[in-house]
C-alpha cells in the first residue's frame, strides 16, 4: 500500500481535493457532521443541541489547534525543504522530539486536523474526508517507510520495532539523540497549519461562513507565501 511518486510530489493538493470532495458533497447530503452528532448525543445528555454543536465545533477547533503545535514540534526537528519537499528524503533518521513517541507525528497533526476541521462538512462528507485522507496518509509512509528501510538498513528496522507508526506512546521510546530544535523556520513551514488552525477556531467562535471563508483564503494566502519565502531561503543558502 504504498503512494506512488506523483502522488507523493502533489500530496498537499491531493488532500486538498479530498477535502474539496468532501464539502462538495453537501449538495447530496445537506445535514452537518457535527449537527448530526449533535441530534445523536441530545437524547443521551441532556444538552441542548445548539450547545451540543458550538461545544462540538470547539472540539474541532482544539484538535486543529493541536494538529499545528504537533507539526511544527516535528517540523523543528527537520529542515522545512524536508518537510515540503516533493521528494522523499531518506538520507538519515530523525529521532528526537515527537519522533521518539511516533513515527509520523507530520501525518498524525494532519490527521488530527482532518478529524477537527472536517466537522464542517456534511455527514458523508465527513466520512470521505477522514477516511480519505487517513488511507492516503498510508499510502505515502509506506513509500517513505520501503525507502528509508532501503537507505537506513537494520537501523531503521529496529526504530519500526520500538516506535508506533500513527498512535503515539506515552512514554519516549527511545533515547533523545541530541539533534536541536528549530522553531523559527518550523513555524514558517508550518504557517498554512497554523492558518487552518485559525479558520476552524474563527468559525467555532462565530458560527459564521462568511468570516470562515475570509480565514481560509487567508491560511492559503500564508501557505503560499511560506513555499516562495522557504524557496528563497533555499536559494540564498544553495546558490541553485
Amino acid at each position: 500500500m504504498r503512494a506512488t511518486k506523483f502522488e507523493f510530489r502533489y500530496r498537499f493538493w491531493l488532500i486538498g481535493a479530498i477535502f474539496w470532495a468532501g464539502f462538495w458533497l453537501y449538495a447530496v447530503d445537506h445535514v452537518n457532521a457535527a449537527a448530526a452528532i449533535a441530534a445523536w448525543l441530545a437524547p443521551h445528555t441532556g444538552l441542548s443541541e445548539t450547545l451540543l454543536i458550538r461545544l462540538l465545533f470547539a472540539f474541532g477547533a482544539l484538535l486543529a489547534v493541536a494538529a499545528a503545535l504537533l507539526r511544527t514540534w516535528a517540523s523543528s526537528f527537520l529542515s522545512s525543504d524536508v518537510v515540503h519537499d516533493t521528494d522523499v528524503h531518506s538520507e538519515r533518521l530523525v529521532a528526537d522530539g515527537p519522533y521518539r513517541y511516533v513515527r509520523n507525528p507530520l501525518y498524525l497533526g494532519t490527521t488530527l486536523m482532518t478529524l477537527g476541521m472536517g466537522l464542517l462538512a456534511s455527514r458523508l462528507g465527513y466520512a470521505v474526508i477522514v477516511i480519505g485522507v487517513l488511507i492516503f496518509h498510508l499510502r505515502l509512509i509506506g513509500r517513505e517507510e520501503l525507502e528509508l528501510k532501503a537507505s537506513q538498513g537494520e537501523s531503521y528496522r529496529n526504530y519500526l520495532r520500538r516506535v508506533p507508526r500513527l498512535l503515539p506512546s506515552l512514554t519516549p521510546r527511545l533515547d533523545a539523540a541530541g539533534r536541536a530544535s528549530q522553531w523559527k523556520q518550523a513555524f514558517l513551514g508550518e504557517g498554512f497549519m497554523w492558518g487552518f488552525a485559525a479558520t476552524t477556531v474563527v468559525f467555532a467562535a462565530t458560527i459564521n461562513l462568511e468570516y470562515f471563508d475570509i480565514t481560509l483564503v487567508a491560511a492559503f494566502a500564508i501557505y503560499l507565501w511560506s513555499k516562495v519565502t522557504l524557496r528563497k531561503q533555499r536559494h540564498a543558502v544553495t546558490g541553485e
